[in-house]
C-alpha cells in the first residue's frame, strides 16, 4: 500500500533530504506545509520570506500550503491545516525532518494524532549518526548554503556552502551537532537530486 503524506517543510537541508528519502520509499508526498508568522510572512525557524519557499516548492514540483500563525495559535492552526490537506489529498500521514530530539517527535506525533494521521520520520537516527546523514546529503548532490547561525558558530559561516570542507570543520567543534539539530545553524537548499532545476 502506498502512503500519501504531507511534508512539514522549512526549505532547509533536513526537510529536503526527508523529501528525497520519502520519494525513494513507498511514500507519495502530495504537498509541502510551511509555517509562517502571520504579520511578516516569514518562516518560523529560518526567517525566510514565503516567496523563497514557493520558489523551492516550484523547483521540487510540489504544491505548497502555508500555515499563517503565531506562538499562541501554532498548534491549533497546524492541526486545522493538516485536516484541510488530509481531505484535499486523501492523506494518511504527515512527515517531518526531525532526526533525534525526542521532544520534537512527541510533539509531531501528537499533532498527527489530533488530525487523524500517522507521523513519518524518514531521517530518524541516533545522535551519533548525524555526521553520516550530513555526509549523505552532500554525497547525493544537494546544494545548500547557511543562512543563519546561533552563538555556537562563527557569524562568518553565514553564506558557507554545505560541502566536504564544512563537514570537516563542524565536526571539529565540541558540543555542536553536525546537522544543527539544536538550532546551531539553518540552511537554504537551492539544488539537489529531487529538484527539477537549480535556483541559482
Amino acid at each position: 500500500m502506498e502512503h500519501k503524506v504531507a511534508l512539514s517543510f522549512s526549505g532547509g537541508k533536513d526537510s529536503c533530504l526527508a523529501l528525497y528519502y520519502l520519494q525513494k520509499k513507498n511514500v507519495k508526498v502530495e504537498c509541502l506545509l510551511t509555517t509562517v508568522w502571520t504579520e511578516e510572512m516569514k518562516t518560523f525557524a529560518h526567517n525566510e520570506h514565503i516567496e523563497q519557499i514557493r520558489k523551492q516548492a516550484d523547483a521540487l514540483a510540489l504544491p505548497l500550503h502555508t500555515i499563517e500563525t503565531d506562538f499562541s495559535t501554532y498548534e491549533e492552526k497546524f492541526v486545522l491545516k493538516l485536516r484541510e490537506v488530509k481531505d484535499k489529498y486523501g492523506l494518511d500521514g504527515i512527515a517531518y525532518g526531525d532526526i533525534y530530539l525526542e521532544g520534537h517527535r512527541i510533539w509531531g506525533e501528537g499533532i498527527a494524532e489530533k488530525a487523524g494521521l500517522e507521523a513519518f520520520y524518514p531521517l530518524w537516527r541516533d545522535e551519533n549518526q548525524a555526521k553520516e546523514l550530513l555526509k549523505d546529503f552532500v554525497r547525493l548532490g544537494f546544494k545548500a548554503e547557511i543562512i543563519k547561525v546561533n552563538n555556537q558558530l562563527p557569524k562568518a559561516w553565514v553564506g558557507r556552502s554545505i560541502d566536504e570542507l564544512f563537514i570537516k570543520d563542524i565536526t571539529q567543534l565540541q558540543s555542536v551537532c553536525p546537522l544543527g539539530e539544536s538550532g546551531e545553524y539553518h540552511t537554504r537548499v537551492y539544488d539537489g537530486p529531487n529538484f527539477t532545476y537549480s535556483l541559482y
